[in-house]
């Protein structure tokens, strides 16, 4: 499995998307991620242009209901042939498990289902503040990941700077899908828990997820590419 950077797409109708997505115009296709703002503007007619333009999709809209209701609303977004898709590991067990079976398609096959633990914006004060959650942050990841991958999903969107310790928990195979990456000489914007793309290959993480780095930089292009070098090559 080799690793990659996801450019988040957080845009607000379809001619934002292809305009950013058409300026790159080299042989390899950025992998995607679609989340909630630009799936409620367009709808999942969305997903399947940007499928048919050849390029990968982690669809990210953090499912979290009872049980049933996210089991038959993967079983609708199995249908739209993208490659990972999310949920709140918050949401327990119960809903995990029927999360995965909704998500498995009749012959077997299924995107990759992975869990969020805690967002990149949550730092131990909020937690604890917020969500009355007085366990170290860190420690609350690796149980939300720990339970996920006994529910059967195959990785978590953590922190980078929890990557390591969670496939130390989990297995070097267990994925770790993290946000919260931006440049040294860049601005953080709402992230608290955050790393360079340097950093964040070398704790542990499997893909980064990229958003206003790349898709608010004068040449999108060339963010892209440095992200790449940074963390692939």
């Amino acid at each position: 499995m080799g690793k990659d950077v996801i450019v988040a797409c957080d845009f607000a109708s379809a001619e934002a998307v292809y305009g950013f997505l058409d300026r790159f115009t080299g042989e390899k296709k950025p992998f995607v991620k679609i989340g909630m703002e630009l799936y409620y503007a367009e709808g999942p007619q969305i997903v399947r242009q940007i499928k048919a333009r050849g390029h990968r999709i982690f669809l990210d809209l953090k499912l979290h209901d009872i049980p049933n209701t996210v089991k038959k609303a993967m079983a609708v977004l199995s249908g739209l042939d993208v490659d990972i898709v999310n949920l709140h590991a918050a949401g327990t067990t119960a809903m995990m498990e029927a999360a995965l079976e909704g998500i498995t398609r009749p012959d077997g096959t299924r995107p990759l289902l992975i869990a969020v633990t805690q967002l990149t914006s949550t730092d131990q004060q909020s937690m604890e503040r917020d969500l009355l959650i007085h366990e170290p942050i860190d420690q609350v990841v690796l149980h939300y990941a720990e339970t996920a991958k006994n529910a059967g999903l195959d990785g978590v969107v953590c922190s980078p700077l929890e990557a390591g310790k969670v496939h130390a928990r989990c297995g070097a195979g267990f994925l770790t899908v993290t946000p919260g990456v931006r440049f040294a000489d860049g601005d953080r914007g709402d992230q608290k828990r955050v790393m360079t793309p340097a950093e964040a290959k070398k704790a542990g993480s499997d893909y980064i997820v990229v958003g206003r780095p790349i898709t608010a930089a004068a040449d999108p292009v060339a963010a892209y590419e440095r992200c790449i070098a940074e963390f692939v090559d």
